[in-house]
């Protein structure tokens, strides 16, 4: 791999800390300069970064263009993107962003390394890293897709409350003390909110829709989804109950078989030995695991299966630095 210049933005956040530590855990990605940016809050942090210190400067125009980048990982939330990225693209580097900014731009892509690697060979510098709940559900949809050509898809989620960043986890420390949440509009603790970002008119929630429009995009197909999204009161790692129809008629032999050989995905269906993916198998590591894999009792083109992965790392972080070593 060439030597490059690499800027993470937010590199003091949730998601930002853990973009370095994925660089640390790959160190065959060869950097030559490290640049870190934040709010002016956090400039002057120091950062250690395979045994160098780092000092965070502050995000602005000035401190960008005086940089040769070749790549840039955002995340700094969706308006700091959209104030900061085509800086950052203008100037010849390629921007791999977190947030929802330019997800559904007709011209950026929506990139899951094991599922869509292709599309970026069409990036104009702006690449999207998609929504944590949905990235761990496109590699077994995937799979799956290339065997039986799939319909529909309903999403049940569990998500984890590191989902909103270190103010969703501070809430739920704070009502592990019986204390009030300061963010969530009710306690965490003990309880399970079905409220993930903003309510439309339609009823459904915007994480609700970023999964179905996603999806979409990112198996370039327009499929019929349905999505329920719900926050539970554990600290890192997203379940998915997936339900999917499809058009061909399932043989689960050769679903269970294409999931536990697809990039990315480690099976985990052993039901007679209580064998299924959990949050704490997930946490701190970048695969998708995927088992509970049965058909619909009534419907020989269904099946459900259930999907764990670590938000912050493979929802995030990894995904995002995965995408950096295809463009490598």
């Amino acid at each position: 791999m060439k030597m490059i210049n690499l800027a993470i933005v937010g590199a003091t956040g949730l998601v930002g800390s853990t973009f370095l530590k994925v660089l640390e855990e790959k160190n065959y990605i060869k950097i030559k300069n490290l640049y870190l940016f934040a709010s002016q809050k956090s400039a002057g942090k120091i950062i250690t970064f395979r045994n160098k210190n780092y000092v965070v400067e502050e995000l602005n125009t000035q401190n960008i263009l005086s940089k040769k980048i070749d790549f840039a990982l955002f995340s700094a939330g969706g308006e700091t993107s959209k104030k900061y990225a085509q800086i950052f693209a203008k100037n010849s580097c390629v921007v791999i962003d977190n947030s929802s900014a330019f997800r559904m731009e007709k011209d950026v892509p929506l990139i899951v390394p094991q599922v869509n690697p292709e599309k970026l060979l069409k990036h104009k510098n702006i690449i999207a890293n998609p929504n944590c709940s949905t990235i761990q559900c496109m590699a077994p949809l995937k799979a799956l897709d290339n065997l039986f050509e799939l319909k529909e898809v309903v999403f049940s989620t569990y998500q984890a409350v590191s989902g909103s960043g270190v103010k969703g986890l501070e809430d739920l420390k704070r009502n592990m003390r019986e204390e009030k949440s300061l963010f969530y509009p009710y306690q965490i603790y003990e309880n399970c909110l079905p409220h993930i970002g903003d309510f439309l008119d339609d009823g459904n929630t915007i994480e609700e829709m970023k999964m179905i429009n996603e999806t979409q995009k990112i198996l370039n197909k327009k499929i019929r989804v349905n999505a329920t999204c719900v926050r539970v009161p554990i600290s890192f790692c997203h379940s998915v109950s997936i339900y999917a129809k499809f058009k061909k008629e399932i043989d689960i032999n050769l679903a269970k078989n294409a999931l536990q050989n697809f990039d990315g995905i480690t099976f985990l269906d052993d039901t007679k030995n209580c064998v299924y993916p959990m949050p704490i198998i997930a946490k701190n590591t970048d695969s998708v695991y995927v088992g509970r894999v049965r058909k619909d009792l009534f419907n020989k083109h269904a099946l459900s299966m259930f999907v764990v992965a670590d938000n912050i790392r493979k929802g995030a972080a990894s995904n995002a630095v995965e995408i950096l070593e295809k463009l490598l």
